[in-house]
């Protein structure tokens, strides 16, 4: 084995993002797209901006700010009801279908996640899922108080596992994620899950860009920074052969 361990993010890399648009859609018919893109490009950018303003609120905050903002731009008016039912499905996000399989396959390394998520949240959502019996550890950003893609917020991967950099492969399917892992000197494995030729095919097949293409046109693509990982692959059932 060349790494002894193998840590993951969290949100769009083994759980589906994209799964909360069904209960968005329920909860308020006809804007379900448009809230569930909306509603992640501002839950990251606000922990990006509280990151460069060092004023830090924690991911389930974060999370229910960039929802009310979307919806107020939306002009939406809400019962709170619907309001926490919808944040509710961040801690039953669906895992995507090769993630515990994946994980599985990866023993003995040392599995864990690095996550933004708060530890309440991220607690839920693996127990929930039932990768609380593969992973030995679920690690927030939280106890730095600080977001990724800050260098701090990497370190507690060996605060925690007792591990070097180069011992570790970071997975993420977040460009600004695989960016910041590999600044900070892990190995990095990019799950690359939209192809360009795939964001050029969507843009063109129709006159009208739908708000998923959009969100994939920011936030799926290599970022131009400098940094490059050391893998790309199509899923996470890739993982074992370079693990």
């Amino acid at each position: 084995m060349s790494s002894k361990a193998v840590v993951f993010d969290a949100y769009g890399t083994l759980y589906d993002i994209q799964s909360v648009a069904e209960v968005t859609e329920d909860a308020f018919p006809g804007y379900g797209e448009i809230i569930t893109q909306v509603w992640r490009i501002k839950q990251l950018e606000y922990t990006w901006l509280r990151s460069l303003m060092g004023r830090y609120r924690d991911f389930d905050a974060v999370t229910r700010d960039s929802l009310a903002y979307t919806l107020r731009v939306l002009g939406l008016a809400y019962e709170n009801e619907a309001f926490e039912r919808v944040i509710e499905k961040y801690l039953h996000l669906d895992l995507y279908p090769d993630a515990a399989e994946t994980l599985a396959e990866l023993k003995p390394r040392k599995l864990a996640i690095l996550s933004n998520g708060s530890p309440d949240m991220l607690n839920a959502l693996v127990r929930n899922s039932g990768l609380d019996a593969l992973l030995d550890a679920t690690i927030s950003v939280d106890a730095k108080k600080i977001f990724k893609p800050r260098p701090q917020a990497y370190e507690l991967i060996g605060e925690v596992l007792g591990t070097a950099p180069d011992e570790v492969l970071f997975v993420s399917s977040n460009p600004w994620d695989a960016v910041g892992a590999k600044s900070f000197g892990l190995k990095v494995a990019w799950i690359e899950r939209v192809t360009p030729e795939a964001m050029a095919l969507a843009c063109v097949e129709t006159e009208l860009v739908a708000p998923i293409t959009m969100f994939k046109a920011i936030r799926t693509q290599m970022d131009e920074l400098g940094f490059a990982p050391d893998h790309r692959v199509r899923a996470l059932s890739e993982l074992p052969r370079i693990a």
